[in-house]
């Protein structure tokens, strides 16, 4: 999967968007200490122990670097999106539960933890190991850095089994 980069100074309004999650009773917000070890274990089961990792530093930062997305009618959560967690300037990893996808959940936290890196100073973001590239494409214009895999991962441990 390659990287992908995004102008930061070309994102579209972010208040719509959560305006659309408020109207579906989600709350798209930046996560606090006290819950991280239950947003850790969801990210654990629904997606991966590496994931979790990267979302424990972006915990670790102050403020925290981490958005989660919360369904308030049943009181979970549903999805999360990290900035700043692998490398400065850095958007992922992202995540959004199955029976959520769909609902421009993944697009609302993609565009909080990109205006959080404009908020920061940034004008580029860098989306690391982009999966779903068609997405990230429509949804702010990103494009592919050529030569990009395997990137910043090349040579990371894995476990084996």
């Amino acid at each position: 999967m390659p990287d992908m980069l995004v102008k930061l100074y070309e994102l579209p309004e972010l208040a719509p968007l959560m305006q659309v999650m408020e109207d579906a009773d989600i709350t798209v917000r930046l996560g606090i200490p006290p819950e991280k070890h239950l947003a850790l274990e969801w990210i654990r089961k629904n997606f991966s122990e590496a994931w979790a990792s990267e979302a424990d530093v972006a915990f670790a930062n102050k403020p925290s670097t981490i958005y989660l997305a919360v369904d308030n009618k049943m009181g979970q959560l549903v999805g999360f999106g990290c900035f700043e967690a692998t490398c400065k300037g850095f958007f992922g990893p992202t995540g959004v539960h199955p029976d959520y996808r769909g609902k421009q959940i993944g697009k609302a936290l993609l565009l909080a933890c990109l205006h959080g890196l404009a908020n920061l100073g940034y004008g580029y973001a860098v989306i690391g190991g982009a999966g779903p590239v068609d997405f990230y494409r429509k949804a702010v214009g990103a494009i592919e850095i050529p030569d990009s895999v395997p990137g910043i991962y090349r040579g990371i441990l894995r476990k084996s089994e």
